[in-house]
């Protein structure tokens, strides 16, 4: 049996793509390897800069292991013919954590949409419980960044399909599949290849792990048709209930999206033997993170929600369908493969906005859907919005809802950097 806590010790070790995940990488690995670091990108920063290998070095070079970040596509990258040439050898920042870590408890979601907040409320909840829990991974914190890792040090992991393609080692005991609708297409091509980067987390699970699954959904349930997995498949077929929600008091669990990713943390909570008091008094306070379906302003006639981080159509859909009469703001750069799937009786409380020099794209698959109007960009856009709602009735509850289906590049740097630039143009019309 191969000993994974030698996998990556005195190795010749390439690390490629040096974000925060390489560099954490670097990090973690330098002391016990020979190291390699290569990026596609001019590195300013001196003391990785002096230690870059030009391409002609790199490919002249014999690697044991190549650490491969999220973010390099080997179809799309300047190391592309070297990396098909050496691809039994490429693993991830994921693969290394586990070799280290193989007996700590890890937890780890994915899915197209919820991740982020799934994984933090489950954070939450088990940090309220006095466990020593790390929240890791794709939600921002690089994994091999983690100190003082004990026994009983427990896991939770974000994983996006960039991380999983390429992993080959790591393990979870309990893996969670939210959702799959089609997303990164232009990186994965095919559906099929997207569901199965997601369901790796699946088929690198043993008999004695457990994977929860959302059967609801079209692409998860097909696949478990198709093939057979070795650990405990819990099935998630119903939300949770509204009763439970009004016990809550929390208004941040209304939305159908928010009731999804709750109903697969209390089934982690169950399994977990989790007190319920605590667990209660965490559902209540939690608000939820930034610029995701984030209510910045509540009044008696007016809210308004920043879903910034909103990057496909799949990710306003459920939203959509939860509120009324809505002042919907789209735009961006569009997602190769994208749908929207909600008929026009569905759209009847919609307003649509839409911004950016991709508003034509938006506008032909939209208008014989809703009622729009299009703007050069964002600022006139709210203009426009706040001297419609004067217009008219006052006395409605109305949504501003800035959930944009598109990703952010064409005009920011993230989703981030655009979701506070919406706030500060709220704060413009609301004080």
């Amino acid at each position: 049996m191969l000993n994974l806590e030698k996998k990556f010790l005195n190795k010749r070790i390439l690390i490629y793509g040096l974000g925060k995940s390489g560099l954490s990488t670097y990090s973690f690995l330098k002391k016990s390897n020979v190291i390699s670091l290569f990026d596609d990108q001019i590195i300013t920063k001196k003391k990785i800069k002096d230690i870059c290998g030009t391409y002609k070095e790199i490919i002249k070079k014999k690697f044991d292991c190549i650490i491969v970040s999220p973010g390099i596509d080997i179809n799309e990258c300047k190391l592309s013919r070297f990396l098909k040439k050496n691809h039994k050898k490429i693993y991830t920042d994921l693969d290394i954590f586990y070799s280290r870590y193989i007996d700590n408890q890890k937890i780890t979601i994915t899915g197209t949409n919820g991740k982020s907040t799934s994984a933090k409320l489950l954070y939450d909840i088990l940090k309220d419980q006095k466990k020593d829990v790390r929240l890791v991974g794709n939600i921002g914190n690089p994994i091999l960044l983690e100190k003082k890792i004990e026994k009983d040090t427990l896991f939770v992991i974000e994983a996006s399909s960039y991380q999983l393609e390429y992993s080959r080692l790591f393990k979870t005991n309990i893996s969670i599949i939210l959702n799959i609708t089609p997303d990164h297409l232009e990186r994965h091509k095919t559906i099929n290849k997207y569901i199965s980067a997601k369901f790796k987390l699946i088929k690198n699970q043993s008999k004695n792990d457990i994977a929860i699954l959302n059967t609801k959904n079209f692409y998860i349930k097909r696949e478990l048709k198709q093939k057979k997995f070795a650990p405990s498949i819990l099935k998630i077929e119903k939300y949770t209930s509204n009763n439970f929600i009004k016990k809550i008091d929390n208004h941040y669990f209304n939305t159908d999206g928010n009731k999804e990713n709750l109903t697969f943390i209390l089934r982690v909570s169950r399994l977990l033997n989790l007190k319920n008091d605590l667990l209660l008094n965490t559902l209540k306070k939690f608000k939820g993170l930034s610029y995701r379906q984030e209510i910045i302003y509540n009044s008696k006639f007016l809210k308004v929600i920043n879903d910034s981080k909103a990057t496909s159509f799949s990710s306003s859909e459920k939203l959509l369908k939860s509120l009324k009469n809505i002042y919907w703001i789209v735009g961006g750069l569009p997602k190769k493969g994208d749908k929207f799937i909600l008929k026009k009786k569905d759209c009847k409380n919609i307003k649509l906005y839409i911004f950016g020099r991709n508003k034509k794209f938006f506008i032909n698959l939209l208008k014989n859907k809703m009622e729009l109007q299009s703007f050069i960009n964002l600022r006139t856009l709210m203009a426009k919005i706040f001297l419609d709602i004067k217009n008219e009735n006052n006395f409605i509850n109305k949504t501003i809802l800035f959930s944009p289906a598109s990703a952010s590049f064409d005009s920011f740097k993230n989703f981030e950097q655009r979701g506070k630039y919406f706030n500060k143009l709220i704060k413009k019309y609301i004080k």
